[in-house]
Order: C-alpha cells, then sequence, then structure tokens
C-alpha cells in the first residue's frame, strides 16, 4: 500500500509538472502571437481566447495537485523553532497532534471544496470569458488535489503513530 500511495503522490506532482510547462506553452504562444501580428503585421488574431482564465484554471489545478506529493516529500515549510527544544517523546506528540488537527482541517476543506464544486454544477455556473467554461470542471482538479493531501495527511498521521517517529524527516528548518 505504501508504494501505491507514493506512487500517486508522485503522479500527482508530475501532472502539475506538465499543467506548468501547458501554462508556459500558452502564455509563450500568446506572446508569440502579439509579436506576430504587432510587429510583422500578419493576419492573425491578437489573442488566444480565454488565454488568461485556462491559464488561471491550469495554476490552481498544478498548485493543488503538487500539495500531496510536496507533503509527503518533506516540501512544506515546517517551524520547529520550539519543538526542537522539546523531549523526544513531546516531540512526538506534538508532530501527532499537528497532524490530527490538519487532518481535521483538510477534511473540512475537501468537503466544502465539493459542496462548491456541486453548487457550480447545480446553478450550471461558467467563467466570463470569451470561451465560457463550466466551473465545475476545473474545480475537480483543486478537489482531487486537496483529497489527495488529505490522504496523505492521514497516511503520515498513522504512520507516525505506527512507527512512534515523524515520517515526514527531510524538511528544511525554518
Amino acid at each position: 500500500m505504501r508504494r501505491q500511495l507514493d506512487r500517486i503522490y508522485l503522479a500527482a506532482g508530475w501532472c502539475a509538472a506538465f499543467i506548468i510547462l501547458a501554462i508556459a506553452s500558452l502564455i509563450s504562444a500568446q506572446v508569440l502571437l502579439n509579436f506576430a501580428t504587432r510587429v510583422f503585421g500578419l493576419p492573425l488574431p491578437s489573442t488566444i481566447p480565454s488565454y488568461a482564465d485556462f491559464s488561471g484554471f491550469m495554476l490552481a489545478a498544478a498548485t493543488f495537485l503538487a500539495m500531496p506529493y510536496t507533503f509527503r516529500s518533506g516540501g512544506h515549510i515546517k517551524v520547529s523553532l520550539v519543538t526542537s527544544r522539546l523531549p523526544r517523546r513531546a516531540q512526538l506528540w506534538a508532530e501527532v497532534i499537528a497532524l490530527a488537527i490538519a487532518t481535521v482541517l483538510v477534511g473540512c476543506a475537501c468537503y466544502f471544496i465539493l459542496g462548491l464544486i456541486y453548487e457550480s454544477w447545480h446553478f450550471n455556473d461558467q467563467s466570463n470569458g470569451i470561451i465560457p467554461i463550466p466551473l465545475w470542471m476545473p474545480q475537480c482538479f483543486m478537489a482531487i488535489g486537496m483529497i489527495l493531501l488529505w490522504i496523505a495527511v492521514i497516511d503520515s498521521l498513522i504512520g507516525t503513530i505506527r512507527t512512534g517517529a515523524p515520517v515526514i524527516t527531510h524538511t528544511k528548518e525554518a
């Protein structure tokens, strides 16, 4: 089960990376299109319809899809100024308490994101750009990333309790 979860987190991280690459490609295409029409006077449209909307949706998707991998690989900020001075047993309890609180908070975020998606679908909310996009579509990537983060937090909590030591150890201390 450990390897499957790590593969899922890694796959989400790779999806986020490819989405960032797609954003860079889309923005570069828009810049080149502007350059070609203004400098060379080519008979091309001066803008890619709704490119800013698409870029924003992709940025949100990449951000949320990257969170579980970043969390499990120790990339999130972990301030241990106080906990590093505690005895080992107290450090473990602080870690477990922090992960338990994170489990509840991320679970609540998942609940409300799923509610947002349902409302967007139910009321047929769409983006305001030139190309109307049903908002539930990009919001689904947000939900997938947050649900995977929730699983990663629960996974870390269980692993920390089971091993008696923090499972995420290679964070850079702040």
